[in-house]
């Protein structure tokens, strides 16, 4: 009876432990995720033009906001042009903004950028969903001047 009672306690906790990490790997986008909202704000920066693109890529509640996923955009000098996860930066030069680990991942970015179009660059950053600092993953294509991004956290 009492072998029973604690394999029962042993099953609901596995079953409680496999649903927490299923809810906590929803919450996080997947590589996968994050190159195809790259792809699709880069089409859509082409078809709709900086003004629109740039405001819609900045809305929080916005297509380009999904869980831990959203939408960057720096030029080649460093400027932030949009952001769908904090607004106070868009409009500043972010090229010296150091990571958890002191490394300036913006110039990596747009080295990355300016030598090969696109890939990934890995850093430390704030989580927007957890509000802790996680390795992070950036995927970025260069679109005309500027590079769009987004990056998912491990």
């Amino acid at each position: 009876m009492i072998m029973n009672s604690i394999l029962r306690t042993a099953s609901v906790l596995l079953i409680s432990a496999s649903l927490h990490s299923s809810v906590f790997a929803a919450e996080r986008g997947t590589a996968e995720e994050a190159t195809a909202l790259v792809k699709k704000a880069v089409a859509y920066l082409e078809a709709n033009g900086k003004d629109k693109a740039f405001a819609d890529f900045s809305n929080p509640k916005g297509a380009f906001v999904d869980r831990d996923l959203y939408i960057f955009v720096i030029d080649m000098d460093g400027l932030e042009w949009a952001n769908g996860a904090n607004a106070k930066i868009i409009g500043k030069n972010v090229l010296e903004l150091k990571d958890a680990d002191g490394n300036t991942m913006v110039k990596d970015f747009i080295k990355l950028a300016n030598t090969k179009g696109k890939g990934w660059v890995d850093y430390s950053w704030p989580n927007p969903v957890t509000k802790k600092v996680d390795k992070k993953s950036t995927y970025l294509e260069k679109s005309g001047d500027v590079l769009i991004a987004s990056g998912i956290y491990k």
